[in-house]
């Protein structure tokens, strides 16, 4: 059972095992329906199409984030249709190194599936490696998917704000640098981060090729950020609780487990302008 990051190779050894499902998760943001032309027009051999929008989201409210979890019951009827249910090895992926498919990462082991993995450099990797790509739609095999729900493995605004302020707790916000200080903010209403959270880009847990960085690395990585404050005292936050999840796999696979996320994360916060903001020069 590979539940943080699959090889290229080792996939490719699978894609006819009925044991393994395959779900592409190509999403742009400023593009929302880039994902699923891209994945018409070629996708790897068996691979099912995830939506950030449509499938692994509900509809966004006025106090939400961009991304509110979807409904446990929807998204289960939408597994199992997809072939996935116990037994099944899940690899997910997408063209940006996992930073939209570390969502559904997160959100099956959130329902309680726990063999889930990312593949490790993503689509980019494997096409440069020349492996199969197609653009026939994937023959399923419906399977029965019982969502077990894990609410610990997640955190509203309110422990948010009482967390930060506590030395045994940390915030890790995984935005990039410039959106964190206030900079710019190309999708948000504000710019800026909650006051106490500290930065650690999604980006820093890859290497220039776009694959996971070593385990030894990664420990490193995390020891350093975290200071002393432990794993499952960690929460993990981004723009709207998407790219968070991307830090939450390398933490995974550094063996430091236990993190949690705050799904509705910077977009959430801002709907409600009692919350202070803070911005870095």
């Amino acid at each position: 059972m590979d539940t943080t990051v699959v090889d290229s190779q080792i996939l490719a050894l699978h894609l006819h095992d009925p044991d393994w499902v395959v779900v592409d998760c190509r999403f742009t943001l400023t593009d929302p329906d880039a994902g699923r032309r891209a994945y018409v027009a070629g996708h790897i051999p068996g691979a099912r199409y995830a939506h950030l929008n449509d499938d692994l989201s509900s509809p966004v409210g006025a106090k939400t984030g961009r991304h509110p979890l979807p409904d446990p019951q929807v998204l289960a009827a939408k597994l199992g249709a997809w072939g996935i249910g116990p037994g099944k090895q899940v690899v997910v992926y997408d063209d940006s190194f996992g930073a939209m498919a570390s969502r559904m990462w997160w959100v099956l082991r959130w329902l309680g599936h726990d063999a889930v993995a990312l593949l490790d450099g993503g689509y980019p990797r494997w096409q440069r490696e020349k492996r199969p790509v197609t653009a026939e739609a994937p023959a399923l095999m419906p399977a029965r998917f019982v969502p077990r729900l894990r609410p610990e493995l997640c955190v509203g605004a309110d422990e948010v704000a009482r967390r930060v302020q506590d030395p045994a707790w940390l915030v890790i916000d995984a935005r990039a640098e410039e959106r964190f200080n206030g900079e710019i903010e190309p999708l948000d209403k504000v710019a800026g981060h909650v006051p106490g959270a500290v930065n650690l880009p999604f980006e820093d847990n890859l290497h220039a090729s776009g694959v996971f960085a070593r385990h030894e690395e990664l420990v490193q990585l995390y020891r350093d950020t975290l200071r002393g404050v432990a794993p499952e005292h960690v929460i993990m936050m981004c723009g709207s609780g998407v790219t968070a999840c991307h830090n939450l796999v390398a933490m995974e696979r550094a063996g430091l487990k236990g993190a949690r996320l705050y799904p509705g994360s910077w977009s959430e916060w801002i709907t409600d302008p009692a919350r202070p903001v803070a911005h870095d020069e």
